[in-house]
């Protein structure tokens, strides 16, 4: 990130051409103001949306970055300075872009990511608002073409309590793995958490009494404010998914290790010990990242042989809490302010309809 200049003004009200340099904390907060998986997802759009101007000479070869291998954020910065500086802004730029990526088959929710990432790009570069009212435009008919083509919209399986009791009776909790693996499941799909959420829970955040578990979610996707909440787990009826029983079993096997404090959930090297990722890479801490937990889920959902194992991933525990919560009678908001959705989430929302138009069917009763 370039430094930040800021115009002060004295005692009186009149500018102060002096400038005033934020410090480099300040601007490793400002970094750190969008979530890493986000921000990573935006590095990468925005390298392949160059890639595609430097194959439409919008800007020079030198200028255009590689489409594989580390991305190169000083290039990627030179390279969209010099897009700004020869077309000033680019909205009929975002739009062709647009009817690129929409060609080449890409689906609604990428384009729409890509768009986003422009559009942060844009500002961050001084350039201001990019007006996306175009690009909408053709993305909007590309919705249209694909709902006209028979596309659906590509969700995560809800993994239901039946699929997870079959997932957590194929791990050997005899080893380290498997009882930390039941533990990832279990309270995951407890919690309605996100992938990332599951994997940012600390031995601290869990708090045992006499009626479960109290879990503090710290900060979530739409608590970027870190106000944080706080999620009550009840006890379970069944030993091998009963929320208590697993985190208790998941914790007593740290503390044998001398692990009573940090992330809760770390990896496991191929010797079935504690410890970090190879070549040193990810937390200091060794806890596991939020792809880690997709893998758990695939990894786990193909060992019990479920039909489409292949349709679960990391979201497959929070749409399965959703799901079993609605069939159990509770109301979207309860369930949404367990899980984490805002009030009115339309996701959340769709997740209630796919069991509402089963559950409470307009046609149950009529007499057909």
């Amino acid at each position: 990130m370039n430094e930040i200049e800021v115009r002060v003004s004295d005692p009186d009200g009149l500018p102060d051409p002096r400038k005033f340099v934020l410090s480099a904390s300040a601007l490793d907060r400002l970094r750190r103001a969008k979530a890493d998986s986000t921000l990573r997802a935006y590095r990468g759009d925005l390298r392949r949306f160059l890639v595609w101007a430097g194959a439409q000479k919008m800007i020079t070869t030198d200028l255009t970055p590689t489409d594989r291998g580390p991305i190169n954020d000083a290039l990627n910065a030179a390279a969209f300075a010099a897009l700004l500086e020869r077309y000033g802004q680019l909205h009929a730029v975002a739009a062709e872009y647009v009817n690129h990526l929409a060609d080449a088959g890409k689906a609604p929710s990428t384009i729409d990511r890509a768009l986003a990432a422009l559009a942060v790009a844009h500002r961050a570069a001084g350039a201001g608002r990019l007006a996306t009212d175009t690009a909408r435009a053709v993305l909007r008919t590309h919705r249209q073409d694909s709902a006209d083509a028979g596309r659906k919209v590509r969700k995560a399986k809800p993994l239901v309590v039946t699929n997870l009791r079959a997932m957590v009776d194929t791990l050997d909790t005899s080893k380290l793995a498997g009882v930390r693996d039941r533990a990832v499941l279990v309270l995951g799909f407890a919690l309605g958490a996100r992938r990332s959420e599951i994997a940012a829970v600390n031995i601290e955040d869990l708090d045992f009494n006499t009626d479960g578990i109290e879990v503090t979610i710290r900060r979530s996707k739409t608590d970027q404010d870190a106000a944080g909440r706080k999620v009550h787990l009840p006890h379970g009826t069944n030993a091998h998914t009963c929320p208590v029983r697993t985190a208790r079993a998941w914790l007593a096997e740290l503390a044998e290790r001398d692990v009573t404090s940090g992330a809760l959930f770390r990896r496991i090297d191929k010797h079935g010990q504690l410890g970090r990722a190879p070549h040193g890479r990810g937390s200091a801490d060794g806890r596991i990242t939020g792809q880690a937990v997709d893998i758990i889920i695939k990894r786990t959902a193909l060992a019990a042989g479920l039909d489409a194992a292949s349709a679960y991933s990391g979201h497959s525990l929070r749409r399965g809490f959703a799901t079993e919560a609605r069939r159990a009678g509770h109301d979207q908001i309860r369930i949404g302010r367990h899980g984490g959705w805002k009030d009115g989430s339309t996701t959340l929302a769709g997740y209630m309809e796919d069991v509402d138009r089963v559950t409470s069917n307009a046609l149950t009763g009529v007499g057909l």
